[in-house]
């Protein structure tokens, strides 16, 4: 009987530790997701702001050449 009930025993804490590591995959694979979603939003963010200063550019050359 105490074979059994260490036996059943075993096999939950097996379970458990299937279940943790499993918990953990996920988790890992939910970060990665938000990883590189976080790095889609700072190069379009670098884009826009290229874009501006870019733009700013151009209207300080223009006003440049107004004032010649």
């Amino acid at each position: 009987m105490k074979t059994f009930l260490t036996l059943i025993a075993a096999a939950a804490l097996a379970g458990c530790g299937v279940e943790v590591a499993s918990t953990a995959a996920t988790g890992a694979s939910i970060k990665k997701q938000e990883l590189q979603e976080g790095q889609k939003t700072m190069q379009r963010a670098q884009q826009k702001i290229d874009a501006a200063v870019g733009q700013m550019q151009q209207r300080a050359g223009s006003s440049a050449d107004d004032s010649k």
